[in-house]
């Protein structure tokens, strides 16, 4: 994995040929991959067609062949990943607040100390960015699942990331809360030109906010636009093969 500073102000993400084994399995096989500087990309497929593998991959976390190329805006720049992961759960009896999460996750301070002033501010301005900052206060445990979603990626966009990667965003949010999450991904890539590739199983948002899907099945079956891939022969034959849930 490496960068390279050619691409405008945001991150490129270019994947070449890449394969992952576990022990004679073949995971993923010969994945190509091209996501541009301030696209929204879905990565689709039934279950077990290698999607949490390849976000492994990109993150560093599983071995894989092949090449994974990022572009970042400067030569010297270090390139910064956010990363919200598939529903984490708390304890509903859970005292802990988002302020307390915040300040453990990003702060010096132990976590035991009771959070200050500039640091209650900190994580208002992260929380804004999201538009959740009547959620300071709340207890992780009883938040909606929109809401936990809201601030996991807040949580994700500090330090700003070049490139947002979410791991099945959609899960356990009701309908309301998809668009109003979505509505929210496409406001942060604009505002701050970040590159945003997200799994889902989930279809029925994709073709008013992503510019790209791809359908992976072990290998790519189909990229293009959502429209596209969601009506093409290959995606009637990857769901009805691989018995997944559209």
């Amino acid at each position: 994995m490496h960068t390279h500073g050619d691409c405008g102000h945001a991150c490129c993400l270019k994947i070449e040929d890449l394969s992952v084994r576990f022990g004679t399995d073949a995971v993923l096989e010969h994945v190509d991959l091209h996501m541009h500087c301030g696209q929204i990309v879905a990565l689709i497929g039934p279950n077990g067609a290698g999607k949490s593998t390849l976000i492994r991959a990109i993150l560093g976390e599983r071995d894989y062949t092949g090449s994974i190329t990022f572009s970042t805006c400067g030569e010297r720049q270090r390139l910064r990943i956010g990363y919200v992961p598939q529903s984490p759960t708390f304890d509903r009896g859970d005292p802990i607040s988002v302020l307390d999460l915040f300040c453990a996750c990003t702060g010096k301070r132990p976590a035991f100390l009771r959070p200050g002033k500039a640091a209650r501010q900190k994580v208002l301005a992260c929380l804004a960015n999201v538009h959740g900052e009547g959620l300071i206060d709340k207890r992780i445990g009883a938040l909606s699942g929109g809401e936990l979603q809201r601030v996991l990626l807040a949580l994700a966009l500090e330090p700003m990331p070049h490139i947002l990667i979410l791991d099945e965003p959609l899960s356990g949010v009701d309908v309301e809360g998809m668009d109003r999450l979505m509505q929210m991904l496409d406001e942060i890539r604009k505002k701050f030109n970040l590159s945003i590739l997200m799994t889902t199983h989930d279809f029925s948002m994709l073709d008013r906010y992503v510019d790209k899907v791809v359908l992976l099945q072990k290998t790519v079956r189909c990229v293009g636009a959502p429209k596209d891939v969601l009506t093409s022969e290959a995606f009637r034959q990857a769901f009805q093969m691989g018995g997944g849930a559209v």
